[in-house]
């Protein structure tokens, strides 16, 4: 589980809720087709809708990174300026850095926009049909033997096709 992730009240923790999560968001998402909500505009809509939204989200990802990465920089030449200005002559092997509450907020954030991202992109696989199972066999094969989950789903050799038009 997460740093930050707790365990609802008298559950436990588990080992992972990714997995039920993101299964129980799809199950979501299906059943919100022809309700009239904001996800069901997206799967009934014009595609580019749900296309922009996960172009959206990912750049506000990319840039709640650079935020939370500007944050601990800054800590960090901060950190090493007091040093510097107390006359360290050598460099300590390790450094004590004072995080500001930015860095955390950034954390946040970036959490955030990550879960919009996931949530805009499984809209789309929905759109478009292609079960989690499918994605999880796709990220499988990415990995290697020994680092795919026991029992972890393979693409059969006929669905791995790579470098599809763009046009």
């Amino acid at each position: 589980m997460g740093r930050t992730a707790e365990a609802l009240e008298g559950q436990g923790n588990a080992p992972s809720q990714i997995g039920a999560t993101l299964e129980a968001l799809a199950d979501a998402i299906a059943v919100r087709r022809g309700t009239g909500s904001y996800t069901d505009a997206l799967l009934s809509g014009p595609v580019d809708e749900p296309l922009k939204k996960v172009m959206e989200e990912a750049a506000e990802v990319a840039l709640a990174a650079k935020d939370v990465e500007g944050w601990a920089t800054s800590a960090i030449a901060s950190a090493l300026a007091l040093e510097a200005r107390e006359g360290a002559e050598e460099p300590t092997e390790s450094l004590a850095v004072a995080l500001p509450p930015e860095y955390r907020r950034s954390l946040n954030h970036l959490r955030y926009e990550a879960a919009d991202v996931v949530y805009h992109l499984m809209v789309v696989l929905e759109r478009f049909g292609i079960p989690l199972d499918d994605l999880a066999a796709e990220l499988n094969m990415r990995m290697t033997d020994e680092e795919r989950p026991a029992g972890g789903a393979l693409l059969s050799a006929e669905d791995v096709e790579r470098g599809g038009s763009h046009g």
